[in-house]
């Protein structure tokens, strides 16, 4: 169930839906001002995985994620791959909240999943602020993206809820205290600008921020409003 952009193409492997709002998703990331660079340059050399689930069956998943973590066990040196999540599109287009719970759903049920112990070195409480999404053992950034947004127009990569995960070794020289981490971070963020003409979500940060939490940059806004309220992600009873 892991894709290339390829096999996300052929109709003989894929849904109909899903080759229809892959072909959507990159004519919008391969647009020479698309805000992610990095996104723009993984899709174009193929380094981006793919997968997908329906609204009734998610039980590939976790497998799924698991085969692109062994990805970047099997290739040295480390190619920064990212992997999109495309769920099944509703029939009518639905609210942002609707997508903001139905994201959250889909990552307590990964959390539940996950056969592999919580790192040591990661709370468990979202409300810290290094608190990160482990999933076997590997921490993640994930962004959702659906039709809902409006006004931030780089979340909307077409009719589907995706889900954009992001290891967090990929930001390895990258971080946002180093220098290199912080110039990229400006020109990608005034790209963003441009794109969806609204200043900066007031939630964007990087990891690490004591004043911020990384869980409400997983699914912000439509706006320039900070997130309140608690995260709903719940860990689980051992």
């Amino acid at each position: 169930m892991l894709m290339t952009k390829d096999e996300m193409s052929d109709p003989s492997i894929v849904p109909e839906w899903l080759a229809r709002e892959y072909k959507h998703f990159h004519k919008i990331v391969t647009n020479k001002t698309f805000p992610c660079t990095f996104g723009m340059a993984g899709e174009k050399k193929n380094e981006l995985r793919y997968s997908y689930i329906t609204h009734n069956d998610w039980s590939t998943l976790p497998k799924t994620l698991e085969e692109f973590i062994a990805l970047f066990d099997s290739t040295k040196p480390l190619i920064r791959h990212g992997f999109f999540l495309f769920v099944e599109p509703e029939r009518e287009e639905k609210t942002l909240e609707y997508y903001r719970e139905y994201f959250w759903r889909i990552l307590q049920f990964l959390h539940e999943q996950d056969d592999k112990p919580w790192p040591k070195d990661y709370p468990k409480d979202p409300d810290h602020h290094l608190w990160n999404f482990i999933f076997s053992e590997e921490p993640f950034f994930i962004f959702g993206n659906t039709p809902a947004y409006k006004q931030r127009k780089t979340r909307d990569l077409g009719n589907s809820l995706i889900l954009g995960f992001q290891p967090r070794r990929i930001f390895e020289g990258l971080e946002g205290t180093t220098k290199g981490g912080i110039m990229s971070r400006e020109k990608v963020r005034a790209r963003v600008e441009k794109w969806d003409q609204l200043p900066k979500h007031p939630n964007i940060s990087h990891y690490g921020d004591p004043e911020h939490r990384e869980w409400k940059q997983f699914f912000i806004g439509d706006d320039a409003k900070p997130i309140e309220g608690e995260c709903p992600f719940q860990h689980k009873q051992m």
